[in-house]
C-alpha cells in the first residue's frame, strides 16, 4: 500500500511509539496521539492541541475521541479520533471503520451541546471542562473539524457538509500524509485554493513574465472576505514562510490598530491605504478571458511571505469585530518561483518589502542566527562523561535526516543513537516552551506551541540578547531536564485535567520563588533532578491545580490560564519552600542578578529565608524602593551603598521582576525599607516584614 520511504518511515514510528510506553502512558494509541499531534503542532498544522482519550454512551450512541484544539481567535474547533494498529506494512483502512471513528467524534461534540457535562464524574476533569466550553461555544463557533490520526491508509473521506448549522470538515492524516508532511517536510502542498468557489469568479490580472527564468509576477486585486476565509481555512499554515507573527491590535500606534479603523471606517479605501500582501506559489491555473486578459483559476502551495499582518487583522476583523468585508480590496503580488531558491527569495522578499515594522534577522526562524549559533553549540558541547550530547533540531526533520545519514553505516548509526538518544532532542518549540515558563510566561506556554514560539521570536526581536555562549547553553539544558522531570512527574500524578498547563506554572512558580536561582551546573552535570526536587515538584502540583482552578472561578480554565491577569495572581500564592530545600536550591551562584552569567558556585548557601526575602522583596512596589533609596539617603536613614541596592530594586520592579534580587540584596534591602517605614519616610500602611533570621 505504500512506497518504501513510507513503510521506513511507519516502521521507524511504531518503534518509537513501542520505546514511549510507560508507566505513565501505557497505551499505543495514546502515545501514538500524542506524537503526532506533538510533531503536527511543530510542523504548523495544527495549534494548542491537547491529548484527550474521552469515550462513553449517550443512550445507545457511542461517542470518542483522543484529543481538540480549540481556536479561540478563529472560533474553531478540532476534534481528533485515532485509529492506531502498530501493524506492518500499512494496510487499507475499511471506509465503514473512517466513518465510523469520525462519526464519534462528532457524536461527542453534539452530546457536548445537549448537556454531557453535567453528566461526566467528575466534575474538574480535562472531558467536562472540553463538554462545557463546546456548550457555551457553540453558537459562536465559525467552523469545525474533525481529524483522524492513523498508521493505516486512508482512501476517500467524507466531504464537507454542516453540523448544527456550521461548516463541518471531515480530514484524514494517515501514514502516507503524515510522511509527506513530517518525513518529506512538505508542508504547503496541500494548501489549494479554487478561486472560482471561493469567490464566484477567477481573478483578473496582470502578468509580469519572467526575464532571467527565477520568477514569474501576477498582479491582481483580491476580495478581502476571501483572503479571510483562506486564513480561516488555513491559519498559521499560510503563513508557514512568512517571517514575523500576528503583532496583535493592542495600542493606539499599532499598525493593526490602523487597518482595523480602515476596515470599520472606510473599506472602500483599503486599496488606497493598503500596501497589501505578497505571496509566492508553487503553481497556478491561469487562462484567457474573452477580453483578451488573464484570470488566474486556482492556487497551489500559497504562502503569504509579506502580509500576515494584514491577512490576520482581516479575519479578526470578520470574525471577532463582525465587521463586513464586501467593500475591501487587498492588493496582491503573487509570485511564481522557477529556477530561483525559494527559502532565498522568501528572505529578501521579506527584507526589501515589509515595511509595516523593521524586520530583524530574529525574526527568520530557523535560519536566524540565534537558533544556528544553539545548533552549533549543541553539535559542539558534550555532556561531562563526554560520551552523548544533546541534538539541537533547528530545522523541522532534522533529528531524523541525521539519523538516516548514520544508518548508512550501522557502527554510524549505533553510535549516533547512543550519543543523541531521543530523549535528547531539542526542538525550537521546546527552548521556547523551557525558557518562557522559566522566564515567568507560564501563560504564553500555555497558548500552545506555535503561538508560544511566535511571542518568544518576538521577545527576542524586541529585545535581542547576547549571543548564546557555552554558559547560556548549560542553563538551557539544565532548565530543559527540570522542566522535562517536571512534566514526567506531574503526569505520572494522573490529574484529572489540564496536566501541561500545571507543568508550565509549577516550572514558573519554582523559578519565582527561588529567583530564577537554582543549581544549573549540578542539572547540567547529572542530567536528571534530585529525588527531593522531584519531590517538591510532587508537593507543589496539586497546590497549584487548586490554586488555578480557584483563580479562573466561572471562566473556562484552559482560557484563563493563557492570561497575564492568571499568572499575576497565581504568583502571589505560590507554596512556600521548607527545610530541608533540594540540592539544587540551597546553592548560590555568583551571578547577583540571576542571568546569563558563571555557572560556578560561590561560597554561600541559599537557606529558606534567603527565599523568603527574595519573596517579599518583589511585593514592593518600584515606587516606594524609589523612595526608601531617596529619602533615606538624604536623611541619612538608609546607607548610601543600602541606597544603591534599593535604586537597583526599583528597576528590578519596574521591569517586571525579570531579574529579582539575590540573598545579598535582599536582606540589607529589606532592612531599609524597614527603617524608612519606622522613620516615616513611606507609607505607614506598607506591609513589611520583620527580617528574617538566618537559620544556625
Amino acid at each position: 500500500m505504500t512506497d518504501d520511504a513510507t513503510a521506513e518511515y511507519l516502521q521507524e514510528l511504531v518503534a518509537e511509539v513501542e520505546e514511549s510506553l510507560s508507566s505513565e502512558a501505557p497505551f499505543s494509541q495514546e502515545v501514538f496521539t500524542r506524537l503526532i499531534l506533538e510533531r503536527l503542532e511543530e510542523a504548523g498544522h495544527l495549534d494548542a492541541t491537547f491529548p484527550l482519550y474521552q469515550e462513553g454512551r449517550v443512550r445507545s450512541a457511542a461517542y470518542r475521541i483522543d484529543g481538540y484544539a480549540y481556536d479561540e481567535e478563529r472560533a474553531r474547533l478540532d476534534l481528533f479520533t485515532t485509529i492506531y494498529s502498530g501493524d506492518l506494512p500499512a494496510s487499507k483502512l475499511p471506509a465503514a471503520d473512517v466513518t465510523k471513528a469520525l462519526e464519534r467524534a462528532l457524536r461527542f461534540a453534539s452530546a457536548c451541546v445537549d448537556g454531557l457535562a453535567s453528566q461526566l464524574e467528575p466534575a474538574n476533569t480535562d472531558a467536562s471542562d472540553l463538554a462545557r466550553l463546546i456548550e457555551n461555544e457553540a453558537a459562536s463557533l465559525s467552523a469545525i473539524r474533525i481529524i483522524l490520526l492513523t498508521d493505516g491508509v486512508v482512501g476517500k473521506i467524507t466531504p464537507p457538509t454542516e453540523w448544527r448549522g456550521k461548516p463541518l470538515e471531515f480530514e484524514a492524516y494517515d501514514i502516507v500524509r503524515l510522511f509527506r508532511v513530517l518525513g518529506q517536510g512538505e508542508t504547503r502542498a496541500d494548501i489549494a485554493l479554487d478561486l472560482v468557489s471561493l469567490s464566484g469568479r477567477a481573478l483578473s490580472c496582470l502578468h509580469v513574465p519572467a526575464q532571467n527564468g527565477e520568477y514569474d509576477a501576477y498582479l491582481a486585486v483580491l476580495p478581502g472576505d476571501v483572503l479571510s476565509q483562506v486564513y480561516e481555512r488555513y491559519g498559521v499554515r499560510l503563513l508557514e514562510l512568512n517571517v514575523r507573527a500576528f503583532l496583535g491590535l493592542q495600542g493606539r500606534k499599532s499598525v493593526n490598530a490602523e487597518l482595523r479603523r480602515t476596515i470599520a471606517d472606510q473599506p472602500a479605501m483599503f486599496l488606497a491605504f493598503n500596501n497589501g500582501i505578497v505571496a509566492t506559489v508553487d503553481d497556478l491555473d491561469v487562462v484567457a478571458n474573452d477580453t483578451g486578459g488573464l484570470e488566474i483559476r486556482s492556487l497551489k502551495g500559497l504562502q503569504i511571505v509579506n502580509g500576515g499582518q494584514t491577512t490576520a487583522s482581516l479575519h479578526r476583523a470578520r470574525r471577532k469585530d463582525n465587521l463586513k468585508l464586501d467593500q475591501v480590496l487587498v492588493p496582491v503580488k503573487i509570485i511564481k518561483v522557477g529556477g530561483a531558491d525559494l527559502s532565498e527569495m522568501v528572505s529578501s522578499i521579506s527584507r526589501a518589502a515589509n515595511r509595516q515594522n523593521t524586520v530583524q534577522l530574529a525574526d527568520f526562524s530557523a535560519n536566524d542566527p540565534f537558533h544556528q549559533q544553539i545548533e552549533t553549540l549543541a553539535n559542539t558541547m558534550w555532556l561531562d562523561d563526554g560520551k552523548g550530547r544533546w541534538f539541537y533540531e533547528r530545522a523541522r526533520g532534522s533529528y531524523l535526516a541525521a539519523e538516516q545519514k548514520a544508518a548508512f553505516r550501522k557502527t554510524d548509526q549505533k553510535s549516533f543513537r547512543q550519543q543523541t538518544p531521543k530523549q535528547r532532542r531539542l526542538s525550537k518549540l521546546d527552548v521556547a516552551r523551557y525558557l518562557g515558563a522559566w522566564s515567568g510566561l507560564p501563560d504564553k506556554v500555555c497558548l500552545g506551541g506555535q503561538k508560544n514560539f511566535q511571542g518568544f521570536m518576538q521577545r527576542l526581536k524586541d529585545e535581542p540578547p547576547p549571543p548564546p555562549d557555552q554558559a547560556w547553553y548549560k542553563r538551557l539544558i539544565a532548565i530543559a531536564v527540570l522542566y522535562r522531570a517536571a512534566e514526567k512527574k506531574i503526569s505520572s500524578m494522573k490529574f484529572p485535567a489540564y496536566g501541561a498547563q500545571i507543568t508550565a506554572y509549577v516550572v514558573a512558580g519554582l523559578s519565582h520563588r527561588s529567583g530564577g536561582r537554582v543549581d544549573f551546573e549540578r542539572l547540567w552535570s547529572k542530567q536528571t533532578v534530585s529525588p527531593e526536587l522531584e519531590q517538591m515538584i510532587a508537593d507543589w502540583a496539586p497546590k497549584l491545580d487548586a490554586v488555578m482552578r480557584s483563580s479562573a472561578g466561572q471562566k473556562n480554565p484552559s482560557e484563563w490560564f493563557k492570561k497575564a491577569d492568571c499568572w499575576k495572581e497565581i504568583q502571589t500564592q505560590l507554596p512556600a519552600f521548607t527545610d530541608p530545600l533540594p540540592p539544587e536550591l540551597s546553592f548560590e551562584k555568583t551571578d547577583a542578578g540571576g542571568g546569563r552569567g558563571t555557572m560556578l558556585p560561590s561560597a554561600g548557601e541559599h537557606s529558606v529565608a534567603d527565599y523568603e526575602r527574595i519573596a517579599h522583596c518583589m511585593l514592593i512596589p518600584s515606587s516606594v524602593w524609589m523612595e526608601v533609596a531617596e529619602r533615606g539617603q538624604k536623611t541619612g536613614t538608609v546607607h548610601w551603598k543600602v541606597a544603591g541596592i534599593c535604586r537597583t530594586l526599583a528597576g528590578y520592579a519596574a521591569g517586571g521582576w525579570e531579574r529579582k534580587p539575590s540573598p545579598k540584596q535582599a536582606k540589607p534591602a529589606l532592612e531599609a525599607v524597614l527603617a524608612a517605614k519606622r522613620a516615616g519616610l513611606v507609607d505607614a500602611g506598607l506591609e513589611v516584614q520583620e527580617t528574617v533570621p538566618d537559620q544556625p
